[in-house]
């Protein structure tokens, strides 16, 4: 039993640390989209790059670990929410050529991508001391 909750408890920590990774990540994508705006154009090419490298990848990774982790229903959820997120930006980036009014609205999924991965690092670091603090409770 012991080990069981030794491997939930690993499965959450790599979850948290692929959820930082992860708003790292978002956050390092809309700094070179700005770069590529202020600085200088041909940064446009690392910022489609960059995206898949992070992009479905880490998400992936996340699931499997909150599945292995037994995280709780709003980490699916939230998971749910960064999947549909990649998906419309995707979506914006591909489909503007179709429908011009679609881009403007990349910026503003990419915004909230940013404070949703955010929101799952603060919560999940939250919820892993919780669940910490209650476990030292009861072997006391």
């Amino acid at each position: 039993m012991r080990n069981k909750s030794k491997t939930i408890r690993i499965s959450r920590i790599v979850f948290l640390l692929l959820a930082a990774a992860f708003a790292a990540c978002v956050f390092v994508q809309i700094y070179i989209a700005g770069a590529a705006i202020f600085i200088e154009a041909s940064a446009w090419v690392k910022h489609i790059q960059f995206v898949h490298l992070f992009g479905f990848n880490l998400p992936i990774f996340m699931l499997i670990f909150a599945l292995l982790g037994r995280m709780p229903r709003w980490a699916y959820w939230q998971m749910f929410g960064v999947f549909l997120s990649i998906f419309l930006m995707y979506f914006t980036a591909n489909f503007n050529s179709v429908a011009p009014a679609a881009g403007p609205f990349h910026v503003i999924f990419a915004v909230m991508l940013m404070g949703l991965s955010s929101f799952i690092v603060i919560k999940t670091w939250q919820f892993i001391a919780a669940h910490d603090q209650t476990e030292r409770r009861n072997e006391s």
